[in-house]
């Protein structure tokens, strides 16, 4: 008879092979959260630990690829045919914005570097569209030209704002580039993601961004400094900027601002492939090593080229910091 862990309470219980985690804690009477029993909402997400387990088929929406990638499972669709160790989310991971679908127009469209062009659209209606600081969107600006982009803003704004990047024969970001123009009309269905920022965390942050990964980033810088007023004191929060060249950083002006206004804000820009700039060369996880001292009680958030968002994960990893305190987008070309 398999054995459930829960490490990060004093409880284990026992289940029947092939039950689900859900299922077995349930009958024991350990508190645990879910809602949809069927892998529809994503309430009953936890950490793998390790394990005999199997998944079922779930919702892309409950749990995303890279949210399995990087050790969340779903307890309502995972049984369990040997000892298995898990861990809840705190309260502050855990949290579940209801799935919209978002009728709206491109309102404004602004280059940010030579391959990088931001696009605010404007939803249709009144209703709100809730999401954490950090999360992404699944964003269809024709039938069969749709990708998934982070937001680049907070749920208070008006407009949502995505960052696109074009890539060489990318379908999506070659139509939004050459032919996307004020006023299409465009579908965003969403809140999706798991690494948003987590608002109870009042220790260290630190952020990496590469690229086009900068629009998380700065959704999660949004959400730091809504909980804070200018000039207030809080733990240190260090950004990293990756990028090619001098071609390829935008909203230095408004890091900078940010900066200014918020004294335990920071930020480096590094580059990887510049012999011309006086900015700091190289790769960003190489700039990490020579000036993180300490992960204790730090978060972290990466956004990014996967190459990157690994690196650096793997470096964190190995400074002793917990995947449960590492939360990566990786972004694929398209």
């Amino acid at each position: 008879m398999p054995l459930i862990d829960i490490i990060d309470t004093a409880e284990a219980v026992n289940a029947e092979d092939g039950e689900t985690i859900l299922s077995a804690v349930q009958r024991a009477g350990v508190a645990f959260s879910h809602s949809c029993l069927a892998g529809n909402c994503g309430s009953c997400k936890c950490e793998l630990i390790d394990g005999d387990i199997y998944e079922l088929e779930r919702s892309e929406f409950a749990l995303t690829d890279a949210e399995r990638a990087s050790g969340l499972i779903l307890a309502c669709r995972t049984q369990v045919w040997g000892d298995t160790r898990i861990r809840r989310l705190a309260e502050d991971e855990l949290i579940v914005h209801p799935s919209r679908i978002l009728n709206c127009h491109v309102s404004h469209l602004e280059t940010l570097t030579h391959d990088i062009r931001a696009v605010h659209l404007t939803p249709y209606g009144a209703a709100a569209f809730l999401y954490s600081p950090g999360q992404f969107a699944s964003v269809e600006f024709l039938p069969g030209i749709e990708r998934q982009y982070s937001m680049a803003g907070i749920a208070a704004d008006a407009t949502l704002q995505f960052h696109v990047r074009r890539v060489p024969g990318g379908k999506t970001s070659t139509h939004v580039v050459e032919q996307l123009r004020e006023g299409d009309a465009v579908t965003v269905r969403g809140p999706l993601g798991s690494s948003y920022l987590r608002e109870q965390h009042a220790g260290p942050v630190l952020l990496v961004a590469g690229g086009s990964g900068l629009a998380p980033i700065e959704s999660i810088l949004r959400g730091i400094f809504a909980q804070a007023a200018p000039g207030g004191e809080r733990a240190p929060v260090r950004l990293y900027f990756g990028a090619r060249a001098e071609r390829d950083i935008y909203h230095e002006a408004l890091l900078s601002a940010w900066a200014r206004d918020y004294p335990w804000f920071s930020y480096d820009i590094v580059l990887s492939d510049d012999s011309s700039t006086r900015r700091r060369r190289g790769f960003v996880h190489d700039a990490l090593a020579g000036e993180l001292a300490s992960v204790t009680g730090m978060k972290a958030y990466l956004a990014g080229p996967p190459p990157m968002v690994e690196a650096t994960t793997g470096f964190l990893k190995d400074q002793g910091m917990a995947m449960r305190d590492i939360h990566a987008d990786a972004f694929y070309d398209q």
